[in-house]
């Protein structure tokens, strides 16, 4: 149960930060802090598949999008970003799911490859979605690419932060007996 509530927790808290904070420069990159959170989205939602299972995955994933479209408009976020991020979350979680079902492989492997795809899968549909010039026009077209870079280069390394742990974390923390 603790794996089901850090997950959804982390969505609603990387909400509140993305809504209070100025994003992060990078260089050229523009990564929102509630970034660093939405790459541990994706291992913690590993963890309540290996606990749980696949069935009880998308439970939590149907909770989360709830949990993180109400956080969204009480934050006062736009229907189009609200609804941007639903789409992706809702797209990059049932692939992160599935790929992670169907990948046969060490842990660490199969939390590296479906959180990698997902990230990307995520930071593409809810910049082009929630705030290209497509929808509210906050960054314009020639930014759009540097903040699908920047968020997917951020989201990938909490991957494999999560993933190199995952090597050293006991499975039974993680595996029903």
């Amino acid at each position: 149960m603790l794996w089901l509530i850090a997950y959804v927790a982390s969505i609603v808290v990387a909400n509140v930060v993305t809504a209070a904070t100025v994003p992060l420069m990078l260089g050229p990159f523009i990564v929102p802090w509630g970034t660093f959170l939405i790459g541990c989205t994706l291992v913690l939602r590993d963890a309540v598949q290996l606990r749980f299972g696949r069935p009880a995955s998308y439970a939590a994933i149907a909770v989360a999008l709830l949990a993180s479209a109400i956080s969204s408009h009480l934050l006062g976020d736009t229907l189009a970003i609200t609804g941007a991020s639903a789409v992706a979350f809702a797209f990059s979680e049932s692939a992160e799911t599935e790929i992670f079902s169907r990948f046969k492989a060490l842990l660490a492997a199969r939390i590296m490859w479906s959180g990698t795809l997902s990230s990307l899968v995520d930071s593409l549909l809810f910049i082009v979605l929630g705030l290209s010039p497509l929808t509210t026009g906050i960054l314009p077209w020639p930014l759009v690419p540097l903040a699908i870079l920047g968020q997917y280069i951020v989201k990938t390394a909490m991957v494999s932060l999560g993933s190199a742990a995952s090597l050293r974390v006991n499975q039974r923390l993680l595996v029903p007996a």
